[in-house]
């Protein structure tokens, strides 16, 4: 067993490439030191089997909500429907995934639609928010500053970050997290490397968002939450820092954000 203890704060395991194997997956994520899962949830659909992964792996809690790109799933009912799956479960530690993504589609009046009623049940019910952002950071920013104005704005977290110092500025300015996944780890991927050296200590956390986006040296494969250890291992070295201070740093972020020390 591992001297580490990680978060993945971001993962889905409920997909079909999983099903075969999901016990030797929490084997090794167990080996690698990772205590605690944020299953995030992409469609009302799924909310039943979250509840039951989370009811078979003590690890895993998760968030409840309507990822952006089946925002024309969104209905009258939807947002009733989440605040009751939130408030039902303890194990439901955010609203999401819920944002914007204008690199895949361009309904944006349906994403903003969907996106608003669930802003503002995450501030009623004091839940942080998952927030999917892609080709849609002013956008995202500008709608944050609104709810922002009138007091209303929860706390959340960008996951899966791949925005620009600037942006990640506007956001943190916001209140919010920034998350890292295994694009970090990509060579390319300079502008997430700044960002990821220049993140404040007490706001950032580590994610694989199992099974896509694998880190290298797992580049192309299945990912899976034993991985967050690689991407934890190389924002060490941007940060000039260690395994055990990155791991110790983001979990405590991790915690202080979804608040499992209230969860018996």
């Amino acid at each position: 067993m591992s001297d580490i203890q990680l978060i993945d704060s971001h993962c889905h395991l409920i997909f079909e490439n999983f099903e075969n194997d999901l016990e030797d997956v929490f084997q090794r994520l167990r080996s690698r030191g990772i205590k605690k899962l944020v299953h995030a949830c992409c469609d009302l659909t799924e909310i039943p089997k979250l509840k039951k992964i989370s009811q078979e792996f003590n690890e895993i809690y998760y968030s409840v909500g309507l990822h952006p790109l089946e925002a024309k799933k969104w209905e009258l009912s939807s947002k009733s429907i989440l605040k009751r799956s939130a408030q039902e479960d303890k194990r439901v530690v955010a609203i999401g995934e819920l944002g914007l993504d204008f690199f895949k589609n361009e309904n944006k009046t349906q994403q903003i639609d969907a996106l608003i009623p669930q802003m503002e049940l995450a501030f009623e019910l004091e839940l942080p928010v998952i927030i999917h952002c892609r080709d849609a950071a002013n956008e995202m920013i500008e709608i944050c500053n609104d709810l922002s104005k009138k007091g209303k704005c929860p706390k959340g977290v960008l996951h899966c970050w791949t925005g620009t110092p600037k942006e990640m500025e506007q956001f943190l300015d916001l209140g919010f997290y920034i998350s890292f996944s295994g694009i970090v780890t990509f060579p390319k991927a300079h502008q997430i490397h700044e960002c990821a050296k220049i993140v404040p200590n007490n706001k950032y956390l580590i994610e694989t968002d199992s099974p896509f986006l694998a880190p290298v040296p797992y580049r192309g494969k299945r990912n899976e939450p034993a991985f967050v250890e690689n991407v934890a291992n190389f924002i060490a070295d941007l940060r000039s820092s260690d395994l055990f201070t990155i791991a110790k740093q983001s979990s405590k972020n991790a915690e202080d954000l979804f608040k499992f020390n209230l969860i018996s």
